[in-house]
Formats: structure tokens, C-alpha cells, sequence
């Protein structure tokens, strides 16, 4: 065991242990206390970290990294694992790939031995805190840190530096229909636009609004609106009462303020909630604390 954390350095423990969590200077901390291990590897001897929620890459980026490699080299070596034929990336994908454009057959590396459920953590960590992930990619990351370090929404917000809305705004896009997601994913659908059609139950008026915005040019506020007036038709449709209308009115106010799913009818409200976390954030914006028994 003493073995094992000597040879991870400062640890990912540490790493999650801080208060916010700081992927770059994880990264930098491995790199100086191995400076001396740094060898040269094949790049064709390389292969994706198996848990890499990352989907795509964006080209431009890419090649525009290539061409800083091409002028000023590999400037922060990667890191690797050795596997049973070559080596499994742990951090550096995209150095990795763009030295490949760049025309480099080998690239500076340090080889670490991390187990399995570090190498998954440690590509989500890194997935989370660089710029270019699409929306959809990084809920996912989101979601597995939540899972597998039993965070609540409000404690991975305050870990990462991110707010507590953000967070529940971007987890909710994981309920969008396969087909919205991969719009979001393309980046053809902004996370504005996704987050107004992640609120809506009917998944064919998702993928049908999905598809106007793109093809109308719709800005978010006029997105909106015609969600709106979907689920006021949707609800004239079944009560044409005027008291039931007014309801709606409550229920669209009650929606904004909570920030999640809900239905008043039958002289009652209905608030939706997708697990403990987010039932939590509900009763907070109510001013309902649980005392600890």
C-alpha cells in the first residue's frame, strides 16, 4: 500500500480532498515530482483512456494545437499507463492527437501505474474543467463524479467552482430525447435552447421545437414562448375551464421559481423531482430545511 501511494505522488485522494478541485495543478504536481522519468513513446503505441466520456474533438482546436506543436514542441509531457500492448492515455488526449497532425511519430511521457477506477475518475475530472466539452459530454462527466463520489448536486458545485443552478441546468439535459442530444452535442443546438426543451415532458414536441430552432433561427426567448403556448394547448385540449387556465398561469410562476417540473390541477400541486439531490434544491427555494434528527 505505501508502494502504491509513493508511487502515485500526491494522489488522487488529495486531489479530491481539496476544496476545489484544481485538475491543472494535479497534472503540473505529477509532472515536476517525475520530471526525471520523462521518456519519448510511439504515439501509434497509444490508445484512448477506456473510460474517456469525451465523444468529439473539435478539429479546429486541434489543428490549431498542431501548429503550436509544429513551432514550440510537446511544452507539458502526458501521462500514460503501460497495458498489456503499449500504453493507455491518462491525461493529454488532445496533445496526443494533435501531435499526430503535427507529422510527430514519439511524444514526451511519464508512466504512472493508476488502477481502473482512478484512470475513470481522473478522465473525469480533466473532462469536466476544460473549456471545449460540449454540454452533453460534461453532464455525463458530471453525473459519474456525482455517482461515484456520492456528491450531492450542491457539494460538487461548490468542488468544481461551479453554481448549484448551473449544475442542475446542465444534468437535466441528460433527460433530452437521444436525438436532441446529439443536436447539443454537435453544438447545432446551444444549451439555452436545450435547457428551455429539457423542461418538457412530450418527447415528440421536444424533437419537433428541437428541430424549428434550427431550422427557424429561433432565439431562447422565442423558444420560450412556444413552449409555453404547447403546454397551454396541450392542456386546452383536455379542460377548457377557465379556473384550470388560470392555473397554468400559477404553474408556469411555480415553475420558474423552483426550477423544476410542475403540474397544478385538480385543486392540487404536483412537483417533479429526479432523486434526493434535486428534491433538496426544491425545498431549499421553499425555505424548508431538514433538521438532522
Amino acid at each position: 500500500m505505501e508502494t502504491k501511494k509513493k508511487a502515485l505522488g500526491k494522489g488522487l485522494e488529495q486531489l479530491f480532498s481539496n476544496t476545489v478541485i484544481d485538475f491543472d495543478n494535479f497534472e503540473k504536481d505529477i509532472v515536476e515530482e517525475n520530471s526525471k522519468d520523462v521518456t519519448e513513446i510511439l504515439i501509434d503505441d497509444i490508445r484512448s483512456n477506456p473510460y474517456q466520456p469525451r465523444k468529439t474533438f473539435d478539429i479546429e482546436s486541434l489543428n490549431e494545437l498542431a501548429k503550436s506543436i509544429k513551432e514550440y514542441g510537446i511544452v507539458q509531457p502526458i501521462i500514460v499507463k503501460k497495458s498489456i500492448k503499449g500504453y493507455e492515455l491518462i491525461a493529454g488526449e488532445r496533445r496526443t492527437k494533435a501531435a499526430k497532425i503535427a507529422g510527430l511519430e514519439k511524444i514526451p511521457a511519464i508512466i504512472k501505474d493508476f488502477d481502473d477506477q482512478e484512470m475513470m475518475e481522473i478522465a473525469l475530472v480533466e473532462n469536466i474543467q476544460r473549456e471545449d466539452l460540449n454540454p452533453i459530454d460534461e453532464a455525463t462527466s458530471i453525473s459519474n463524479i456525482i455517482k461515484l463520489r456520492g456528491y450531492t448536486q450542491e457539494e460538487f458545485a461548490n468542488k468544481f467552482g461551479k453554481s448549484r443552478t448551473y449544475v442542475t441546468n446542465i444534468l437535466g439535459l441528460l433527460k433530452l430525447p437521444d436525438e436532441v442530444r446529439k443536436m447539443v452535442e454537435k453544438r447545432s443546438l446551444s444549451m439555452s435552447h436545450a435547457r428551455v426543451l429539457s423542461k418538457m415532458d412530450d418527447e415528440n414536441k421536444v424533437i419537433d421545437l428541437a428541430k424549428k430552432v434550427i431550422t427557424d433561427n429561433l432565439s431562447v426567448h422565442e423558444l420560450e414562448k412556444l413552449s409555453q403556448e404547447e403546454k397551454v394547448t396541450k392542456y386546452n385540449t383536455k379542460s377548457k375551464s377557465n379556473f384550470e387556465h388560470k392555473y397554468r398561469m400559477y404553474e408556469n410562476i411555480i415553475m420558474e421559481g423552483l426550477n423544476t417540473k410542475v403540474r397544478v390541477h385538480k385543486n392540487k400541486i404536483e412537483i417533479f423531482f429526479d432523486g434526493v439531490d434535486e428534491l433538496e434544491s426544491v425545498l431549499a427555494k421553499m425555505n424548508l430545511n431538514l433538521e438532522d434528527e
